[in-house]
């Protein structure tokens, strides 16, 4: 689809790219001639990821927690230090659980709020900081959740990514004047390894979802790998602020409550 070529000279950062949608952003980028850094807390797992990624180009891993300021530095310096320049961030890193809006407690809301918001906000405001600001260009595009109308079942995510969104668009207007644009990826349910992570009776509800969505499927790692592509090559040099939906068209028409029809079927 892309030109071989398309990212040559260009330098990456995925977070969470260890797996799922962040490691087919990774390979993709790689494959269409960037070199690549990607971060995750567990350092074997990432190690292990990297090797694999090193197959489709250069690539380049270090662990980091981006709820702390100390990691994102350190990453921050390595990158400078091996690359000297970064011209694609991607906040993929994230986390949550589903739950009844009533039954988060205040550290299962935090832990939500701390990674999926404040994280995202830490990392893209260090690699401003370190790279964008002083290059005078780059590309940012945060990874969210389809949150159009809501996701009851996962309030704390919800608030989180809502967050990230109107982020995005505060700092596209923001950092214009440095030739720095900023969008976000919504991806729907996607066929991925985190869809595994979920218990039984909530992956019953979602395989049953599929005939909800208006395209009858769910999405896959690659349809969403090439919708941050567009977002972060000069594709799109002229947007900047915007979400894009990948979906299926799920935002306009899904039955939103299933993860809460489920824990109240359990209660």
């Amino acid at each position: 689809m892309y030109a071989k070529d398309l990212l040559k000279n260009k330098v990456a950062l995925v977070t969470g790219g260890r797996s799922g949608i962040g490691y087919a952003i990774a390979k993709q980028f790689l494959q269409l001639g960037a070199k690549v850094f990607i971060c995750s807390r567990k350092a074997d797992k990432l190690a292990k990821a990297a090797e694999e990624l090193s197959a489709f180009g250069e690539c380049h891993y270090q662990p980091c927690d981006i709820r702390k300021m100390d990691d994102i530095k350190s990453l921050a310096a390595t990158i400078k230090k091996t690359c000297g320049q970064l011209d694609i961030l991607i906040n993929n890193a994230g986390g949550q659980f589903p739950a009844l809006t009533e039954y988060i407690n205040e550290k299962g809301w935090n832990a939500v709020i701390n990674n999926n918001l404040n994280g995202t906000f830490y990392v893209t405001q260090q690699m401003y900081n370190v790279f964008f600001s002083k290059q005078q260009s780059g590309v940012i595009v945060n990874i969210i959740v389809d949150v159009f109308r809501g996701f009851p079942g996962m309030a704390h995510s919800a608030a989180a990514r809502a967050g990230v969104e109107n982020l995005t668009k505060t700092l596209a207007q923001e950092w214009a004047i440095n030739n720095v644009r900023i969008n976000c990826v919504a991806p729907g349910i996607i066929e991925s390894s985190g869809l595994k992570t979920y218990p039984p009776m909530i992956q019953e509800e979602l395989n049953k979802g599929r005939e909800e969505n208006p395209m009858k499927r769910y999405g896959t790692v690659e349809e969403v790998s090439n919708a941050v592509t567009f977002f972060s090559s000069d594709l799109s040099s002229y947007v900047s602020g915007t979400t894009l939906y990948v979906d299926g068209a799920g935002h306009l028409g899904n039955n939103r409550m299933s993860l809460v029809n489920i824990f109240r079927k359990m209660m």
